[in-house]
């Protein structure tokens, strides 16, 4: 494959997470799922997006799988 057509393939990927995480910004709200972290004190505000994580770690593990059972097809 030259470095073209990778770089193409590269750019189709990028732009189907895109749009999946805007899909997912209008259900689902990421940042305040249950399972998110957050501890405020004072001036001191801690912020982990635990559960963001994984549900986005869900989501880009069923797409590359899906990629590669698309690819592996011959």
């Amino acid at each position: 494959m030259s470095i073209g057509k990778a770089l193409i393939w590269i750019g189709i990927f990028l732009i189907a997470v895109g749009l999946i995480f805007i899909i997912i910004e209008k259900f689902i709200h990421p940042g305040r799922l249950p399972g998110d972290i957050v501890y405020e004190k004072d001036n001191f505000k801690f912020y982990f997006p635990l559960g963001t994580s994984i549900l986005i770690s869900l989501i880009l593990t069923a797409l590359l799988n899906l990629i590669i059972i698309f690819f592996s097809r011959k």
